[in-house]
């Protein structure tokens, strides 16, 4: 897919699945605008791609930092075409009677609150250009019960709503709102769910879980019209036909 000329904003992409959706958007031609928390990592994936990306140290659970990224996107490359709203924890896992209220809150912070907040600061700026495409990393826990993962469940739920509050509201205004459910993916949030030994999903062979390049090439494919028929839900990775799709299979 030819990217070129448009500008990608990516949350959480210092690693994991944001850093490797920054190289494959840069590889369609795409300028890439880069958040994260971890600015020395962020800065490095940055300068491994080049003048096309800038780095934007951002914690997505304050709006007025996402919404400074944003301008920061305008003022360097003049428009913005494409949020992927990535940046996500897992911690706290605990089961309800034991897990800890604040972390539970930090989660939603940045799982919830992240997506809405770049929603927000992104979308009057595409419906001024008159479109652009907002992905969501959304998950299967968006859609059933996981135990001790109670703030990921909910907030990823909650995101997956936010995907389709956007196509609803936003959708004959030029705005292609999809979400992302990759499965199992070889990056650090696996390990430190293996760690916690409390579900199924903590028990997989490292060999169970996929890339992050699959995810970041999906979201590169999601762009196009062929993902039309997914706007305003969730594509899922598990799905043979969207592997195939995407030149997964």
């Amino acid at each position: 897919m030819d990217l070129s000329e448009k500008v990608v904003l990516i949350t959480g992409a210092s690693r994991g699945i944001g850093a490797a959706a920054a190289y494959r958007f840069a590889e369609a031609g795409a300028r890439v605008v880069l958040l994260a928390r971890n600015g020395e990592r962020v800065a490095e994936v940055a300068g491994e791609i080049g003048q096309s990306a800038l780095a934007v140290p951002c914690d997505v659970s304050r709006y007025w930092e996402v919404e400074a990224a944003v301008g920061a996107a305008l003022s360097t490359f003049g428009r913005l075409d494409v949020l992927v709203g990535n940046a996500g924890v897992i911690e706290p896992i605990a089961r309800l009677a034991e897990v800890d209220p604040v972390a539970w809150s930090s989660a939603i912070d940045v799982n919830l609150k992240g997506i809405l907040h770049g929603m927000r600061a992104a979308l009057p700026v595409m419906l001024e250009q008159g479109g652009g495409t907002v992905l969501t990393i959304s998950s299967g826990a968006a859609h059933g019960p996981v135990e001790g993962w109670s703030s990921y469940c909910a907030s990823k739920a909650g995101a997956y709503m936010l995907t389709r509050m956007c196509h609803k509201e936003y959708g004959a205004a030029g705005i292609r709102a999809l979400g992302l459910s990759p499965g199992t993916v070889a990056t650090e949030m696996q390990r430190e769910i293996k760690a916690s030994g409390i579900n199924p999903v903590s028990r997989l062979d490292w060999s169970d879980h996929i890339p992050a390049d699959w995810p970041a090439r999906a979201l590169v494919w999601m762009c196009g019209p062929e993902a039309d028929r997914w706007l305003g839900e969730d594509i899922s990775l598990r799905d043979e036909d969207i592997r195939r799709a995407v030149g997964l299979v």
